[in-house]
């Protein structure tokens, strides 16, 4: 995916209008809807703002826009996190490792949730003597 579409993708993804996006970086709706439909290059200047408005740095915009993959932080109060990306093999793969990832992480919780009830009924047993 192009610069471009990946701009107008993560701002839908807000669900910004791209009039709310042209006052935010502070230009004309043509303008900025130029740069969405890629008839117009982004400046340096202009990129950073784009990416600041989504919390990211320039540079982990444009590694995402490579990768076809981007993580949303809402900073609204019930802080949402979205996360977007294209399916690949890669992609694939990597989910699966986080699926395990997860797995493993909920199976250390159980064992310590059980070695907490047993020290706990060890705990009763000594306030009982």
């Amino acid at each position: 995916m192009k610069l471009n579409q990946k701009v107008r993708t993560i701002r839908e993804m807000n669900h910004w209008t791209q009039e709310q996006m042209a006052e935010k970086l502070d230009m004309s709706v043509n303008g900025y809807a130029k740069i969405e439909r890629g008839e117009s290059k982004l400046s340096l200047e202009k990129l950073e703002q784009i990416a600041n408005l989504f919390n990211m740095d320039a540079l982990e915009f444009m590694n995402a826009t490579q990768k076809g993959v981007y993580f949303l932080h809402n900073d609204s109060v019930d802080n949402n996190v979205v996360y977007y990306g294209q399916n690949d093999e890669s992609l694939l793969a990597e989910i699966e490792k986080l699926k395990l990832m997860l797995k493993h992480k909920d199976d250390l919780l159980e064992q310590r949730q059980q070695e907490i009830n047993r020290l706990d009924r060890i705990v009763n047993l000594l306030e009982q003597k």
